[in-house]
């Protein structure tokens, strides 16, 4: 069985203290730096500007994984290539011809996602499941950090599994939103091969301990 990876959300780290924040990532076991970029038009919230997350990439020694929550994404790909990213995940919702954005994605040279929000069904992906490196299944509404888990997600979680083996796909499963100890080794029986945790790990007085505990428990 492949190593399940944990992503701990930026979106949740201390801005007064980015870099300890970068730092404490980087040394712990965590496998990626899940990255959350809004524009206060696709969600109610606005994040990180190309600058701080410049500034993420240069510190950063683990994989960029980086998730766009905002209108029309194809405008900013080679921008999101140029900083560092090695994953860029759009939303399904954002995207009117998604197979060509998942195509110029890859022509910068950088794994492609698609988020789907709690409402969307899985069956969306049916027709470019094979040329999705990953899924990032949201289990709340898109943001905010914080949010309580929505149980429904486990469903989504089997469905996708399903249509990804099925089409014969190799697409990674990643679940993003209200992930902690309590319901980890649940998502990752389902079908999970990523977890991103923000507050959780944040909130934590030992943030490299937490990322610790959740590694071995969606490992175990």
């Amino acid at each position: 069985m492949s190593l399940k990876l944990i992503a701990p959300s930026i979106l949740a780290a201390d801005f007064g203290n980015l870099q300890r924040d970068i730092e404490m990532v980087n040394k712990s076991e965590a496998d990626w730096f899940h990255i959350d970029i809004m524009d206060g038009v696709f969600v109610p919230n606005i994040s990180f500007g190309m600058p701080v997350l410049s500034t993420i990439t240069k510190h950063a020694k683990k994989t960029i994984d980086v998730h766009l929550m905002i209108v029309d994404p194809d405008r900013y790909i080679k921008t999101f290539a140029k900083l560092g990213s090695n994953i860029l995940t759009v939303h399904y919702e954002a995207c009117t011809h998604l197979h060509r954005t998942l195509q110029a994605i890859k022509a910068e040279g950088m794994k492609a996602g698609v988020a789907l929000n709690p409402h969307t069904n899985i069956n969306v992906l049916e027709d470019t499941i094979n040329d999705i490196d990953l899924v990032c299944v949201m289990s709340v509404n898109p943001g905010f950090g914080g949010q309580s888990f929505i149980e429904n997600t486990y469903n989504k979680i089997i469905q996708l599994k399903e249509l990804i083996k099925k089409k014969g796909a190799s697409t990674l499963i990643e679940v993003d939103g209200g992930v902690t100890n309590l319901n980890a080794k649940k998502l990752v029986d389902v079908g999970a091969d990523v977890l991103v945790a923000g507050s959780f790990v944040f909130k934590s007085d030992k943030s490299s301990e937490t990322i610790k505990n959740l590694k071995e428990v969606a490992n175990s």
